[in-house]
């Protein structure tokens, strides 16, 4: 018989400041893909990232937490608020996590996606398909955990979302990015390539800062309750930073874009095996997370004419699956970590939680470009998303007027 957990009022309070500091990340990835577009992509950004939220949340309320871990708020307020309402900040911290999805796919579709496609896309995949393989990963869904321990003798282990959060979302805007097609006019019939700089330094920086503060939170507090919080963690997502920053530094050429989004590639690839790793484990991690996202967002750019716009798919897609892989080598007692991983078992999760991503993805955008158009017209391209600086500007004229 397992032992009865009691919560008390500062656990609530661990998980809610938890869930503040994942909410603001998402400040993070709005900047990160306004210093990246366009300017008169800039205000599409902006709109897209908080309405993709809002949304998140209506499908992760009514549809994906249950799916996931069979729990539902329809009883009244009083049983809500038992346990001084802790079910109710862990749902609210966890949808932090959900809702980082739409915010990961946003960054590769940009520039070329109509908004209330989008929207859609957003509510299926927090409702459906992430929440599939959340369960698996952090529920028992469906007894995989059960058979992998049964045949490797350790389940998959993901603390904190390298697979379940980052390598999900960045395989789904794979598989939206080349259904939607390159941007107009950046990959030209004679095989150059049309530059489309950041728009912003300063705020493309600022993105990645907001976001790397707001990991810990991401990492840390994981943990879910205050007597399980580890330093360990702590030190080995700032060691992961350090490796990332310093790898994109040097595969990157001083180029402050790979600078930047260096330590988000580090951070992304511990988060599986941060409570287990020795932190120069992580340093390694975080290290080859950094020159993996240079090396490989210049290949899908340059080589593969893959339009993804911030390289979501190198950043999250793979620096998260490796994340999902390093945790079973640098893990390992072998090489320093605390074990309880085997490496066969995170292989196996990995794959699997990229087959649902993209098996999802497929389903989810294939079937929107059947019914609807998930691009914006030649002229809505060329004059800015439909919503742009543009509208804003008519909005004002338009007041001025009256």
């Amino acid at each position: 018989m397992e032992p009865v957990v009691k919560i008390t009022s500062a656990d609530v309070l661990f998980v809610l400041l938890g869930a503040i500091m994942i909410l603001a990340m998402h400040a993070g990835f709005a900047f990160l893909e306004l210093g990246t577009v366009r300017k008169k992509n800039q205000v599409n950004a902006l709109v897209k990232i908080m309405v993709d939220f809002a949304m998140s949340t209506i499908a992760y309320f009514f549809i994906g937490y249950g799916i996931a871990y069979g729990v539902h708020f329809f009883a009244g307020a009083e049983a809500l608020a038992q346990k001084n309402g802790y079910d109710l900040v862990k749902f609210f911290f966890l949808l932090t996590f959900a809702a980082a999805i739409p915010a990961i796919v946003s960054g590769g579709i940009a520039e070329r996606a109509r908004f209330n496609p989008q929207l859609a896309a957003t509510f299926l995949l927090v409702g459906f398909v992430y929440p599939f393989f959340e369960g698996i990963a952090w529920n028992q869904a469906f007894g995989i955990q059960a058979w992998l321990k049964a045949s490797f003798g350790e389940e998959f282990h993901d603390f904190a979302g390298s697979v379940v959060v980052h390598a999900v979302g960045g395989w789904i805007g794979l598989i939206a990015v080349v259904l939607l097609g390159a941007r107009r006019g950046r990959y030209n019939k004679d095989g150059g390539i049309s530059a489309h700089p950041p728009s912003s330094i300063p705020f493309l920086a600022l993105g990645a800062w907001i976001l790397t503060v707001g990991w810990f939170g991401f990492n840390v507090m994981s943990a879910q309750m205050l007597d399980k919080i580890s330093g360990l963690v702590a030190m080995n997502s700032l060691m992961a930073m350090v490796g990332g920053t310093l790898a994109a530094w040097i595969a990157g050429k001083n180029d402050p874009g790979f600078v930047h989004n260096g330590p988000l590639a580090g951070l992304v690839a511990v988060c599986a095996g941060s409570d287990l790793m020795h932190p120069l484990g992580a340093l390694v991690t975080g290290a080859i997370a950094g020159a993996l996202f240079v090396y490989l967002f210049t290949l899908t750019q340059n080589r593969w004419k893959i339009d993804d716009v911030l390289g979501v798919w190198p950043l999250h897609g793979l620096c998260g699956a490796w994340g999902g892989i390093a945790a079973g080598i640098f893990g390992a007692k072998a090489l320093g970590g605390m074990g309880g991983v085997a490496f066969m078992a995170q292989l196996i999760g990995t794959l699997m939680g990229i087959a649902v991503a993209v098996i999802g993805s497929f389903i989810v955008y294939g079937t929107l470009k059947k019914l609807t158009d998930l691009r914006l017209d030649a002229e809505e391209e060329f004059n800015g998303a439909d919503l742009s600086i543009h509208k804003i500007s008519a909005t004002a004229e338009r007041e001025t007027l009256w």
